[in-house]
């Protein structure tokens, strides 16, 4: 159900209170490149201060060895520095 006034932000916003979704799901939904969709995840999560809501992330991972502890939850790597794979999962966004 969109509406005209709202904006490609709010319909993203929208959709992760609904479910979670990752960057390249939510560009491919909304028109948008992944990097634009990961510019608006983070307004959303600037957006949210001060409210009840919280912008939750599942952090990316690698497939291969597993690691998680990358520093920047809302970057998509492209590779594991542990153990340099090139097969990361993209982090999972979601409103709670």
């Amino acid at each position: 159900m969109r509406t005209e006034r709202e904006t490609t932000r709010q319909r993203i916003a929208d959709h992760l209170r609904r479910e979670p979704a990752a960057p390249g799901t939510l560009a491919a939904e909304f028109g948008v490149r992944t990097g634009t969709a990961l510019s608006h995840v983070e307004h959303i999560a600037k957006s949210l201060d001060g409210t009840d809501e919280r912008l939750l992330v599942a952090p990316p991972a690698c497939r291969e060895c597993g690691f998680d502890g990358f520093d920047d939850l809302l970057n998509r790597p492209s590779r594991c520095p542990e153990c340099k794979a090139e097969s990361v999962e993209e982090p999972t966004f979601t409103i709670r």
